[in-house]
């Protein structure tokens, strides 16, 4: 039976990468698959190994596409280049860039559509080397340019595409994503205790995911902590290939912290669950963020939420979170006080957690997606 449409996608980020970007793909192409069994998913990727090598077993409707030969030797040139010289032979209706970029030459009649999480690069041009910054602005400004439909993770991000590339608003959907299942089963008891053990966890904990970069705003936390009760701890769970690490390190070490700091740059993907859910409370102050999975995945493990009052996280948590000034450190403590003080209240934000995280379920975000595909589809015929 002819498929009722053809969908491609840059699996780029799909079978290595654990943090919000592969997180997006993997949901994103999982549930559209699950969601519309009459479509092809024909996933473009010059590598399938990786830990989540096996993440659509039993899902019959998504094919691997890889390079030849030559495309091997030059990953990156059969992503820009390659793809397109494939679509049409494999009979694609629609390619998908999931990470702000298309590949060149994508035949015309090939519908085309790019997810866009954050313009970060646009509002914090500092972050990046002057080289990167331009070729990540250039991809972008090009993709948003092609695209039939510009996909926003955020009305936050559908507003910066706006305003930084002018896309108009009739090209933006914007389309929530959802977070990887492992989040949305409760955590073992005997997950926790393990974790407990493998990480030498403290007893009455702050957790703080994200990679340890100054938007993310880990030095705040540390100050505030030092306003909070000794036997309070936090453990901030995040790579730290950055400068900005030294900076959080030498915050511990100026407030004499160290005993009540805990690093974790290599925790298994398998623990987060069972790490969010023995804390206390999750704290996430960054100082913008696209889209802000940590709030979302906070609230699946009824961890109670921290969060900034600013750009998406406020959509993402919606009344079932604390909301600071990421950079006001008194503000951050006298919530995260009130918080640990009182079991209720966090109870309460668990519960209110509980039905906010339903509005990003799979089931609901999945059947979005597809609709936008047969809009396209639809149009194209």
């Amino acid at each position: 039976m002819h498929p009722f449409m053809v969908i491609g996608y840059d699996a780029k980020r799909v079978y290595k990468n654990k943090t919000g970007l592969g997180n997006y793909s993997r949901m994103l192409v999982g549930g559209v698959a699950r969601n519309c069994p009459d479509a092809v998913c024909k996933l473009y990727s010059p590598n399938i190994s990786g830990p989540f090598a096996d993440f659509f077993s039993g899902i019959d409707n998504i094919e691997v596409v890889q390079p030849k030969f030559f495309g091997r030797l030059s990953p990156h040139l059969w992503r820009s280049y390659g793809i397109a010289a494939r679509l049409t032979s494999d009979g694609v209706d629609i390619f998908h860039g999931l990470s702000h970029e298309l590949p060149h030459f994508i035949p015309k009649k090939v519908k085309k559509v790019v997810t866009m999480h954050d313009l970060i690069v646009w509002r914090y041009p500092e972050l990046y080397k002057a080289f990167d910054r331009t070729v990540y602005r250039t991809k972008m400004r090009r993709a948003c340019k092609i695209a039939d439909i510009v996909v926003a993770a955020s009305e936050q991000t559908k507003r910066d595409l706006q305003e930084f590339l002018h896309v108009p608003e009739q090209k933006i959907r914007v389309v929530y994503q959802s977070c990887d299942p492992i989040f949305w089963q409760p955590a073992t008891d005997e997950a926790k205790q393990s974790a407990r053990e493998r990480y030498n966890l403290p007893q009455h904990y702050i957790i703080c995911v994200g990679t340890v970069e100054r938007r993310k705003n880990q030095a705040s936390v540390v100050e505030a902590l030092a306003k909070l009760p000794e036997e309070l701890h936090l453990v901030i769970v995040g790579g730290h290939r950055t400068k900005y690490y030294d900076t959080v390190v030498a915050t511990i070490k100026r407030l004499g912290l160290e005993p009540r700091v805990h690093i974790i740059d290599k925790a298994q993907f398998a623990d987060f669950p069972a790490l969010y859910a023995n804390a206390v409370m999750s704290m996430y102050v960054s100082e913008f963020e696209g889209f802000g999975i940590p709030v979302l995945e906070s609230m699946c493990c009824d961890t109670p939420v921290i969060t900034s009052n600013v750009s998406s996280m406020p959509e993402v948590a919606g009344d079932a979170a604390f909301y600071v000034e990421p950079m006001d450190v008194a503000d951050i403590a006298a919530k995260a006080l009130q918080l640990y003080s009182d079991e209720s209240l966090r109870q309460q934000l668990v519960e209110k957690g509980r039905a906010q995280r339903n509005k990003f379920a799979t089931e609901v975000i999945s059947p979005q997606m597809v609709d936008l595909y047969k809009e396209l589809v639809t149009i194209g015929n």
